[in-house]
C-alpha cells in the first residue's frame, strides 16, 4: 500500500509548496533527535515525505495513487535531505538564518506576533423537522463563544495601564539558547515563554478578562434556516463565532442542520417517497385517492384499474424545494394492496362469484416469466445477484 505522504505532514493533498514547508519545519522542529531522542525515525520519515512532495515528478506519482520509493533500494533521504539540501533542515528546525560553525550570527528574522489575532468559526447544530426544511424557518439557537470584553474593550489592561516590553526577549517575541547536536554546536531560536512570543505583557491586567481582551458568553440569537436544507448542511453567519486573542476580529459561526426521521416521508435530496395501503377492490377497479404532501395538504392520485403491488405513482412538484432554485421535487407514492384478513358473509360470497367467475388457477411461472412480470421469484434473483 502506498504511504500517506500528506497524511505524515499533516497537509492536505491539495496543499501549496507554500503549506508543505510550514508544515515540514513544525514537525521537523518538534521530531528532531535533539530535542526528542527517540523520534529518529519518524523524523526521517517526515523528511522523506517532505522529499516526495516537493518533487513534481514524486508528488504527481503520489498523487496518481502510487509511491515512488516503493521500488527496491529507494527510500530515506535520497542523498540530501529532500529537494531543498541542507538548508532546508537548518530553516525547518532553526530558523531562516545560519547558525553555529557554519557561518555567522543567527537569528530567525520574524520578530514579535501582534496580540491581536482573528478568532476561531464556531459550530453550532440544531434539530429541524423535515417541514421545517421543506418551508424554512427562523430558529432561535444558544451559542457559547468568546466575545470581547465590555470592561477593557479588548486591551487586556486594567483602567490605563499600557503593555510594557518583555525582559525575558527585550521585545523580540524569541529567545535564542546554544545548543550541542550532531552537527556541532549551534544557536536555536524558540518562542519566549514569559510573552508568548508577544514581545510585551502586560504588567496590570484587567480584571475582568485577565488580559486575554475576551471572556466567554452565552447568547441566544436567531438564524434564519433556507428553504430546501438538508441534512448535515451548514448555515454561514459571519463574524458571529469566537472573537480573537487580544479582542481580534470574530471568527464565523456555522449552524449545522440534523434531519429528525419523518413519520410518514423519507427524502432522497429533493424528492419524497411514501407509501400509500389501497384496498384490493381500488386496484383492482381503479380509484382516485388524497395522498398527503408536505406543504400542501393533499394531492390527488389515480390509482389505474389493475394496479399491481409495489406499483409508484409518480405526483411532479410535491417533493422538496431545490436549495437554490425553489423549484420542487417529486412525490413518490408506493402503493401496497392490502388483502383482507377477515371478511363478512357479504364480501366472501361476492369474492368467490368473483372467483368463479375469472375461471384462473394458482401456477408456478418459469424464471423468465418471473422476471418478465417482476415477481418474488425476479426479485430474489436479482437480490442475490446484487451480492
Amino acid at each position: 500500500m502506498a504511504r500517506d505522504y500528506y497524511g505524515i505532514l499533516g497537509v492536505a493533498k491539495g496543499a501549496s509548496d507554500q503549506e508543505i514547508k510550514r508544515a515540514y519545519r513544525k514537525k521537523a522542529r518538534e521530531l528532531h533527535p535533539d530535542v526528542n531522542p527517540g523520534e529518529e525515525d519518524k523524523f526521517k520519515e517526515v523528511s522523506t515525505a517532505y522529499e516526495v512532495l516537493t518533487d513534481p515528478e514524486k508528488r504527481r506519482i503520489v498523487d496518481a495513487g502510487g509511491d515512488p520509493l516503493a521500488g527496491p533500494g529507494q527510500g530515506g533521504f535520497s542523498g540530501g535531505f529532500g529537494s531543498g539540501g541542507l538548508g532546508d533542515v537548518f530553516e525547518a528546525f532553526f530558523g531562516s538564518g545560519g547558525g553555529g560553525g557554519f557561518g555567522g550570527g543567527f537569528g530567525s528574522g520574524r520578530g514579535p506576533r501582534s496580540r491581536v489575532q482573528p478568532g476561531e468559526p464556531a459550530l453550532v447544530a440544531v434539530e429541524l423537522d423535515l417541514e421545517e426544511c421543506a418551508a424554512g424557518v427562523n430558529k432561535e439557537i444558544t451559542v457559547d463563544t468568546a466575545i470581547l470584553c465590555d470592561l477593557c474593550k479588548g486591551s487586556g489592561t486594567h483602567d490605563d495601564s499600557k503593555p510594557i516590553s518583555c525582559d525575558t526577549c527585550k521585545g523580540q517575541g524569541e529567545i535564542q539558547a546554544v545548543q550541542r547536536s550532531f552537527l556541532g554546536q549551534v544557536m536555536t531560536v524558540r518562542e519566549c515563554p514569559t510573552c508568548h512570543g508577544v514581545g510585551e505583557v502586560i504588567p496590570d491586567p484587567c480584571r475582568k478578562c485577565g488580559g486575554d481582551g475576551r471572556v466567554r458568553s452565552r447568547r441566544t440569537m436567531t438564524v434564519k434556516i433556507p428553504a430546501g436544507i438538508e441534512n448535515g448542511m451548514r448555515v454561514r453567519l459571519s463574524g458571529q463565532g469566537e472573537v480573537g486573542p487580544g479582542g481580534g476580529p470574530a471568527g464565523d459561526l456555522y449552524v449545522e442542520v440534523t434531519e429528525r426521521q419523518h413519520e410518514i416521508f423519507v427524502r432522497d435530496k429533493d424528492d419524497l417517497h411514501c407509501t400509500v395501503r389501497v384496498p384490493i377492490a381500488d386496484a383492482a377497479l381503479g380509484n382516485e385517492i388524497d395522498v398527503a404532501t408536505i406543504l400542501d395538504g393533499t394531492a390527488r392520485v389515480t390509482i389505474a384499474p389493475g394496479t399491481q403491488p409495489g406499483h409508484v405513482v409518480k405526483v411532479r412538484g410535491q417533493g422538496m424545494p431545490h436549495l437554490n432554485t425553489g423549484v420542487r421535487g417529486t412525490l413518490h407514492a408506493h402503493l401496497e394492496v392490502v388483502v383482507p384478513t377477515k371478511l363478512d358473509s357479504a364480501q366472501t360470497e361476492a369474492l368467490t362469484r368473483f372467483r368463479e367467475a375469472s375461471h384462473e388457477q394458482p401456477e408456478i411461472v418459469s424464471s423468465a416469466t418471473g422476471a418478465a412480470a417482476g415477481g418474488l421469484f425476479s426479485r430474489l434473483r436479482n437480490a442475490f445477484a446484487g451480492r
